[in-house]
């Protein structure tokens, strides 16, 4: 029974070996962003100063990005930016130190990364964008902003050209009541001159008019009293 206990025991150390491997202690070397994803073009969760110490929890095995673990927070670091212990002396973490320092290689997957650590961060939004990867991302976001200002550009347009038409109908309605107005003075005038021409010929008239001989005396002797 004590044999078996024993064998039991070892087993378990065995299996927790690998658990107790998951982390290695390494220090920044600047004042460094932890990001939420192996490249430069994720979002930055934190910075991390020059000489902190963090724990590395696993690197890639094709790109040189580790997963870190700073005061609480987890977030990815480039390995040119971390260093660790390595036989007395520090060393930039690197695929050729990741056994001997006991870092295992890992891979990282939005959905699961994110899921487990980011849920409370704007950019979990759109984690189905950034599943694709930063430069699908990117790349959409410069689609999305360009039909934005494209859009922007044509309602422009469209306020120009439905100002223009204004501004044209406008002339047009100033255009028609200046010429109504100067056919109702042209006619307003033409109404006078036809007044006064017919105030001067009653005038003329007035004058023409031979005076009744009625009204003078007649003369003795005159021929014209004999009519």
């Amino acid at each position: 029974m004590k044999k078996l206990f024993v064998k039991i025991a070892a087993a378990g150390v065995l299996m927790l070996a690998p658990a107790i491997a998951q982390a290695a202690e390494g220090y920044s070397t600047a004042n460094v962003n932890m990001r939420a994803g192996p490249s430069t073009r994720y979002p930055a969760v934190a910075v991390i100063p020059a000489g902190s110490s963090v724990e590395i929890r696993g690197c890639l095995s094709d790109v040189n990005w580790c997963d870190v673990e700073f005061y609480g927070g987890r977030g990815w670091v480039s390995g040119q930016y971390v260093q660790a212990l390595y036989q007395q002396r520090r060393v930039y973490v690197g695929p050729q130190y990741y056994r001997p320092l006991g870092i295992p290689m890992i891979r990282f997957s939005v959905d699961n990364y994110w899921d487990r650590y980011y849920r409370n961060r704007d950019f979990y939004r759109e984690r189905d964008r950034w599943s694709r990867g930063p430069d699908y991302y990117y790349r959409d976001r410069d689609n999305r902003d360009r039909d934005r200002d494209r859009d922007n550009r044509d309602r422009d347009r469209n306020w120009r050209e439905r100002d223009r038409d204004r501004d044209g109908r406008d002339r047009d309605r100033d255009w028609r009541d200046d010429n109504q107005r100067g056919d109702r003075q042209r006619g307003d005038r033409q109404r006078g001159d036809l007044q006064r021409g017919d105030r001067q010929g009653d005038d003329r008239r007035g004058d023409d008019r031979r005076p009744d001989r009625r009204d003078f005396d007649c003369r003795p002797g005159d021929p014209s009293c004999d009519e």
